[in-house]
């Protein structure tokens, strides 16, 4: 579809996904020569990342700017070209496999990759990081996840120990997807992302990492700055952890690590003198900067989607996410959850719920016509058995508007169905059009990306009144690796979200 809905805010975690891998191999690697075992073939993983990017792209969204693509795809293609992938010794089948690399529209600091050569970062990534070396560090990363095979490495290990893989966020909060056959969503590129790489694994990327980017003559250690900026997000939201990557080593040890392996090639005659700030800070200039409201924003209590001109409330205290395919609200305990969407497949609200409906597993209740707000509608209700042998209830609800199909999924474990279902009622009824005009023209911040003419404090070149929507002045700080009193020299790079 042409418009999209977006996440809003923290992730959720709610049903059970079990990886099943049928067989495994052995094969060399390609960055040790050794052979060990995988879950899948390289051909296998080939397979998988091709199928899988096309679900990252139609879940999450590709950012609309070629210019910032081609840049992202030519410093990577770059790096790679210094990494195992591309050793004149290595195994024809694995450089001969074409890369692909992907800025998603994000606003969260993420990066991650998928089998077979698929590479993606955020949005939200690039506009927290202050050069080109920053960015080339964070790309040979990923390129190392997938040298190294560490999914395929992961699945097999994870096949033999026969974890079940739970729904939920990626590295915290990006890509945060409720799981479940029952909704439909449980795809092979969320369960491909589900795979948790080891701290060794992790630790393997960080040094490869550091040694595609410094023999391609980036300063490698460029990369600690970023670890801090890492460490400043997981700060203010009171995390623990930092969004890129849960299982990483922790930020303040990376920190101290990335300059000694940068250290160590310097010493063995790695000229590393590439950082490219200025390069960078024009390439992102202009950059979408935090959410990106017209694709959806919540505000005291209401959901408006300025693009689609419809708003709708949700309950009070509910987390609520927004991704390109739906919305997803849910409880604080998890027990109580409502998926927005919009139906490409039926053209009618009864046709909309009745396909869900008949789901293999879906037991169909009482249902019949309604009117929301004006509008023709269908609602029915529903039961269903999970996994683990308990029982779901669904108040399914859907409307037409403006050309379109939405549909409310709205469920609860049976045990709390009943105190939650008023709640699923008013909420799937408060969906009405929008034509407040200062909402439905609400625009995005934009990078103002500059170079200061004189020597001064970071907090004096804006104003905390007139930051975005959503925005802090200590968001601004972090994403120019900087302290809001700190004093900026002439000549430096700053980048200032404009709306």
């Amino acid at each position: 579809m042409k418009k999209y809905l977006r996440w809003s805010n923290a992730s959720l975690s709610v049903l059970a996904l079990l990886l099943v891998i049928s067989a495994c191999t052995v094969q060399r690697s390609p960055v040790t020569g050794n052979k060990r075992a995988y879950g899948y073939t390289w051909e296998e993983e080939k397979k998988l990342g091709k199928q899988s990017d096309k679900q990252i792209q139609a879940q999450f969204g590709v950012y609309q700017d070629d210019s910032v693509q081609e840049y992202v795809d030519r410093v990577a293609q770059d790096v790679l070209a210094n990494s195992d992938m591309r050793r004149k010794d290595t195994p024809a089948k694995y450089r001969n496999t074409e890369f692909t690399f992907r800025v998603l529209d994000s606003p969260v600091i993420n990066a991650f990759a998928l089998p077979g050569g698929y590479v993606y970062v955020t949005r939200g990534l690039m506009s927290n990081l202050r050069n080109e070396a920053q960015l080339a560090m964070v790309l040979g990363h990923e390129i190392a996840h997938v040298a190294a095979r560490h999914a395929s490495q992961s699945a097999f290990e994870q096949q033999a120990g026969q974890l079940a893989l739970l729904g939920g966020a990626i590295g915290g909060e990006l890509l945060g997807l409720p799981g479940g056959d029952i909704l439909q969503i449980g795809s092979q590129a969320t369960q491909l992302l589900f795979l948790k790489y080891s701290r060794d694994d992790e630790s393997e990327s960080d040094k490869l990492g550091v040694e595609y980017s410094a023999k391609t003559n980036y300063k490698a250690s460029e990369g600690a700055d970023f670890f801090t900026t890492l460490k400043r997000v997981s700060q203010q939201r009171g995390q623990s952890v930092p969004t890129w990557a849960s299982t990483h080593p922790d930020p303040s040890e990376r920190e101290n690590r990335i300059p000694e392996l940068a250290q160590e090639w310097e010493n063995q005659g790695i000229q590393m003198n590439k950082v490219q700030t200025g390069q960078y800070m024009s390439e992102i200039d202009n950059m979408i900067f935090g959410m990106n409201p017209r694709q959806g924003f919540t505000r005291n209590g209401v959901f408006y989607h300025p693009e689609l001109a419809f708003q709708f409330r949700y309950p009070e205290n509910w987390q609520i996410q927004n991704t390109p395919s739906q919305v997803v609200m849910g409880n604080e305990e998890g027990s109580a959850l409502m998926q927005f969407s919009i139906d490409g497949q039926n053209n009618t609200p009864r046709a909309s719920v009745e396909q869900f409906l008949n789901q293999e597993g879906i037991q169909a209740g009482q249902g019949g016509r309604t009117s929301i707000n004006g509008l023709d509608g269908f609602e029915a209700t529903a039961t269903a058995e999970t996994q683990q042998g308990g029982n779901v209830r669904f108040l399914l609800t859907a409307m037409e508007y403006d050309g379109r199909i939405y549909r409310f999924v709205s469920y609860a474990v049976a045990e709390r169905f009943d105190s939650v279902s008023r709640t699923f009622d008013e909420t799937a009824n408060s969906f009405d059009d929008l034509n407040d005009r200062s909402i439905l023209d609400i625009q995005p911040a934009q990078l103002n990306n500059y170079q200061v003419n004189r020597d001064v404090r970071f907090s004096d070149l804006f104003n905390d009144r007139d930051l975005p929507l959503e925005i802090t002045a200590e968001d601004v700080a972090i994403a120019n690796q900087v302290d809001l009193n700190e004093v900026i020299e002439e000549g430096t790079w700053v980048k200032i979200p404009r709306q």
